[in-house]
């Protein structure tokens, strides 16, 4: 009786665990894998994104040039499942107000993103935390 009470009392804490402040920080694209195919980290660029409680924006920084906000966004964490809306984007895009969902984890300081796009795209993206 002891071990079932003290092992529904940790599933359910497990259960409700909640990452407090969401993505919350500064994050730095460090490639991925899409369609089976890997994608290293550009060398002549970063893409950063900076999340709070419930937005994103996405940031393209070059050497010698002003840094560009090349997206925005929302986001919404409901247990392993990252929901994003992309609200404005400096190139045209097809995602343009649509919510994609992904799964989402956070291995030691990397984000990791796996899903798949409306197009049929299967994403796997790694984001190292900066700050």
């Amino acid at each position: 009786m002891k071990k079932a009470l003290i092992f529904i009392l940790l599933l359910g804490a497990l259960t409700s665990f909640k990452l407090d402040g969401g993505l919350s920080g500064r994050w730095e694209y460090g490639g991925g894998i899409y369609n089976g195919k890997p994608e290293t980290a550009p060398k002549d660029y970063i893409l950063r994104r900076q999340y709070n409680a419930e937005h994103y924006a996405g940031t393209y920084l070059e050497k010698d040039a002003q840094p560009l906000t090349y997206e925005t966004g929302n986001y919404k964490l409901t247990g392993d499942s990252c929901f994003e809306t992309q609200t404005y984007s400096a190139q045209p895009s097809k995602w343009l107000n649509v919510t994609l969902k992904y799964h989402f984890s956070i291995r030691n300081d990397t984000l990791i993103f796996n899903g798949k796009l409306p197009n049929g795209t299967v994403v796997e993206e790694y984001w190292k935390r900066v700050q």
